[in-house]
C-alpha cells in the first residue's frame, strides 16, 4: 500500500528523477539519462506515448480494478516489471539487490543485466523465483553457455536475450561526460563523487563498481580487465542459428528483447521464443528508430497472440502502461523509472516506484471504467 506522505512528496516518476539527479554523481546520471545521436528518439518515445488517447466509459457502477497478471507461467501483482539496466549498482550502490528485494516484496519480475555490478549468484536468490536474466550473447560459446548455467543455478527462471545492442552506439552525451568503466579517478570525477556523499557512503558499504559477471572470465577483480573482456565478447555474433543454440541450452522461457519489425517478431515466434519485447533500447542505440509504441500495433497484429508481447521505452506512469496494453502489449517493463527511485530514496525507492505505478494504474482504470488493464484495448480513441 502506498504511503500517503511519500506520494505527496513524490507523486510522479519525474519527481524521483529530479531528486535522483541531485544525489548521483554527474557521470552516473549521464550514463542513466542519455540516449544516442541528437537524442531525438528519447523525446519521440515520450511524445508518441502521449499521443495515444483512451476514451472513458461512465455509468458502470463501482469498478473493482484487478491488476493481477499471468505471464510465462507465473502470476504477478500487476502487468509491469523491472527491466534490465546495465551498471545499476554504479548508478546507485547496491542497486541490483534493492530492486531484487522490491520484486520479491511486490511480486514483480526483476531482470538482471549481463553488465550488472553484482553477479547473478548474489542476486538470483533474492528474487524468490521472480528473477529474469538478461543475456548478451557472447562470441565464445563456452562462456555463453557457462553464463546461462550460472544464471539457472542462481535461480533465474526466464532468459531475456537482447538483440539490439551487439554494436555499441556512439552515445555522444556519455562521451562528453567522460564516462568510463571503471569511473575515472581524475580530479573532476573525484569532485563529482565528493559532491554526492550519499552515493559515496553507498560505495563504501557495497564496494566500488565492477562488472560482477565478468570477473570469472577476466580472471581478475580489475574492472578495467572485466570491461575489456566484455568488449571483446560483445561482437555482432547473434543470428537465428545462434538463437536456436541458446534455445537448446536454456530450459526455461526465453524472451527476445529489442524487436521493432513485425517480420523479426514472427520469425522469433517461429524460432521457439516464448515472448517478445518491443523495444528500442530506451533510445540508446539508434536515433532514427521508430518509437516503440509506434512499432507495437503492427507487431501485435502480425503475432496474433501466438506469444506474449512485452513493451518498454519511455514509460513513466500507470497511464503509459494502459496505453501500451491498449495497443497490443501484454506486459510492460520499466528501467530508468526504477533507477530514479532507488537513487532518490535508497532501499525504499524501488517499492515506492512499484506502488506509485500500481496506484496510478488503478486510478486510471477507474477513470476509464474498466476492471482489467487489458480492457483498455476496447477504449482506444479511434475505435470508440
Amino acid at each position: 500500500m502506498i504511503e500517503p506522505e511519500r506520494i505527496d512528496d513524490y507523486p510522479a516518476i519525474a519527481d524521483l528523477a529530479w531528486r535522483a539527479k541531485r544525489r548521483m554523481p554527474r557521470f552516473a546520471w549521464e550514463y542513466l539519462d542519455s540516449g544516442t545521436g541528437r537524442e531525438n528518439l528519447l523525446a519521440r518515445n515520450r511524445s508518441a506515448l502521449d499521443e495515444v488517447r483512451l476514451v472513458p466509459r461512465f455509468l458502470r457502477g463501482p469498478i473493482a480494478a484487478d491488476t493481477q497478471t499471468s505471464l510465462l507461467g507465473r502470476e504477478y501483482s500487476a502487468p509491469f516489471g523491472i527491466a534490465p539496466v546495465a551498471q545499476t549498482g554504479m548508478m546507485w550502490p547496491g542497486g541490483e539487490a534493492m530492486l531484487a528485494a522490491t520484486a520479491k516484496r511486490r511480486n514483480l519480475p526483476y531482470c538482471l543485466s549481463t553488465v550488472s555490478v553484482a553477479p547473478p549468484e548474489a542476486i538470483g536468490p533474492l528474487t524468490d523465483g521472480r528473477g529474469w536474466f538478461q543475456l548478451y550473447p557472447m562470441a565464445d560459446r563456452e562462456i555463453c553457455n557457462d553464463i546461462m548455467a550460472r544464471a539457472e543455478a542462481a535461480g533465474f527462471e526466464t532468459l531475456v536475450v537482447t538483440v539490439d545492442a551487439s554494436v555499441l552506439s556512439m552515445r555522444e552525451r556519455q562521451r562528453r561526460a567522460g564516462i568510463k568503466l571503471p569511473p575515472r579517478t581524475d580530479l573532476a570525477t573525484i569532485a563529482q563523487i565528493l559532491a554526492r556523499p550519499a552515493w559515496l557512503r553507498g560505495v563504501l558499504k557495497h564496494g566500488a563498481p565492477k562488472i560482477g559477471l565478468m570477473e570469472k572470465y577476466a580472471a581478475s577483480n580489475s574492472t578495467t580487465k572485466q570491461a575489456l573482456v566484455l568488449r571483446d565478447q560483445l561482437v555482432d555474433v547473434l543470428d537465428w542459428d545462434y538463437l536456436r543454440e541458446i534455445r537448446d541450452v536454456w530450459r526455461g522461457p526465453i524472451v527476445l528483447k529489442g524487436l521493432l519489425h513485425e517480420g523479426d517478431a514472427v520469425a522469433a515466434a517461429d524460432a521457439g521464443m516464448d515472448a517478445i519485447v518491443v523495444s528500442n533500447h530506451g533510445g540508446r542505440q539508434f536515433d532514427a528508430a521508430p518509437a516503440s509504441i509506434e512499432a507495437l500495433p503492427a507487431i501485435a497484429q502480425a503475432i496474433g497472440g501466438k506469444v506474449p508481447l512485452l513493451f518498454d521505452s519511455g514509460v513513466r506512469g500507470g497511464l503509459d502502461i494502459l496505453r501500451a496494453l491498449a495497443l497490443g502489449a501484454d506486459f510492460v517493463l520499466l528501467g530508468r523509472a526504477f533507477i530514479y527511485g532507488i537513487a532518490a530514496l535508497g532501499e525504499a525507492g524501488g517499492d515506492h516506484v512499484a506502488d506509485l505505478l500500481k496506484f496510478d494504474l488503478i486510478n486510471n482504470m477507474k477513470q476509464l471504467g474498466i476492471e482489467r488493464p487489458v480492457d483498455a484495448r476496447e477504449l482506444l480513441a479511434d475505435r470508440a
